[in-house]
């Protein structure tokens, strides 16, 4: 499973980007599963008549226009071997959030790290997913994170069942 993120960041949210029908297929088949391949741009271009040259010029200059920021794999961690799984949230004080932040973000075991703004009622404004082989791991992990934090509180949240892992696909009605 692939995943596309848009993004408008630095563009004004009510223009509208010109794009082409080749440009609208060449998202909406990014947008989907790319399938294990050693080269999956060449199978994309095969499929749009291109070279594989072509479609990673028109997937940078997707990017360096600010119609999307990154490509990445959506990984089934239960199928990889991490049974326990938890979002931890700490709430972390916003003149350290960008150290504990890192620091959280480069364990190895973290594949989630981002910050939002902490809610009347919610005082959690730092983010984190982590993966474990079973929960006796997932705790150890936890109590790491906790030392490193220095958070003024955190609570875990479990992964209790997997209810949706899929990738928007953008442009669906056009073909």
């Amino acid at each position: 499973m692939s995943e596309i993120s848009p993004t408008n960041q630095g563009l004004d949210p009510e223009a509208k980007l010109p794009l082409s029908p080749l440009d609208k297929k060449l998202i909406f088949l990014l947008s989907g599963d790319l399938g294990p391949s050693e080269r999956p741009y060449l199978e994309l271009a095969e499929k749009l008549g291109l070279t594989e040259e072509r479609v990673l010029e028109m997937i940078e200059s997707y990017r360096q226009g600010g119609l999307i920021r990154r490509l990445g794999a959506v990984v089934v961690h239960q199928r990889s071997g991490f049974k326990a799984n938890a979002m931890v949230v700490w709430e972390v004080p916003e003149s350290q959030i960008d150290s504990v932040g890192l620091a959280l973000a480069n364990l190895p075991y973290v594949s989630h790290c981002y910050f939002r703004p902490a809610l009347e009622g919610w005082p959690f404004n730092l983010y984190t997913m982590i993966h474990a082989q079973n929960n006796i791991e997932l705790n150890q992990m936890i109590t790491k994170m906790e030392s490193l934090s220095k958070a003024i509180s955190w609570q875990v949240l479990e992964s209790l069942k997997e209810l949706k892992k899929t990738s928007l696909n953008y442009f669906y009605d056009s073909f």
